[in-house]
């Protein structure tokens, strides 16, 4: 089986990292290596992340600092002291199934496939936000086919977004270039419009679990309002710099 590196972007992630490396540590088969790289906390965030190297072994979990704050930064430094051959880039508010390095194993073996990624379901402490985990399913193959359709229906591209649990062969990943470091958003999404080049892109039929704090704290009319139009805006050619002011970080 594919050795798999588990890279984790960190910005004030106290509240939720513990959660999700208690998660990390029950997989099975485990990960190859799990890096999780801070851009400059100023809560509990590194903290917390050493109690967890110290208990599990920092051979298996690295805390690093990265050279520049930014998530597409943080994951590039990550990805450039990984030693596994599979790349997963998850964001500290999700919550991953206990087999996921053998879903994704199975998912890169299939022909011409390069990158993947899961359904998220948008969960809070009280309540499933169904509503907008359907809308976020539906644009992983809508953005696609309207913005992109010849890529969308001959060559497999996919919108694939950070909740969604990316992951690709790290060969495919320094090919297309990794993560734009100019990008404050979307880098996601840009990135699948470059990996496409190098074979396909997969949604796997599995969950992966994502916080809803955007949503408790604008509302669900406003979040919508503010993914859809975030989105469709850059596609249409607006700088991510400038769409960046209406996305403020949330912890």
């Amino acid at each position: 089986m594919s050795q798999v590196s588990i890279i984790l972007p960190l910005l004030n992630e106290a509240t939720v990292l513990s959660r999700t490396l208690k998660h990390l540590m029950a997989l099975e088969p485990p990960a190859h290596e799990i890096i999780l790289v801070d851009g400059g906390s100023t809560d509990r965030t590194i903290a917390i992340a050493q109690q967890y190297a110290e208990t599990w072994g920092e051979t298996n979990l690295a805390v690093v600092t990265a050279t520049e704050r930014g998530r597409a930064s943080q994951m590039n430094y990550g990805a450039a002291i990984a030693t596994g051959d599979i790349l997963c880039f998850l964001h500290a508010d999700t919550l991953v199934p206990d087999d996921l390095v053998g879903l994704m194993t199975q998912t890169l073996a299939h022909p011409n496939t390069v990158c993947g990624g899961f359904i998220a379901l948008m969960c809070g402490d009280q309540s499933t936000c169904w509503g907008i985990t359907l809308q976020n399913y539906l644009k992983t193959y809508l953005a696609a086919a309207i913005t992109h359709p010849y890529l969308y229906l001959c060559k497999g591209f996919r919108v694939l977004f950070g909740d969604q649990v990316i992951f690709c062969g790290k060969q495919a990943f320094w090919d297309c270039g990794g993560f734009d470091p100019d990008l404050p958003i979307m880098e996601d999404a840009d990135f699948c419009t470059r990996i496409v080049q190098y074979g396909k892109i997969r949604l796997v039929n599995r969950i992966v679990q994502t916080s809803d704090r955007r949503l408790q704290q604008w509302g669900a009319w406003k979040a919508t309002f503010i993914y859809h139009s975030i989105g469709w805006l850059w596609f249409m050619g607006l700088p991510a710099e400038f769409l960046k002011r209406f996305y403020e970080e949330i912890r």
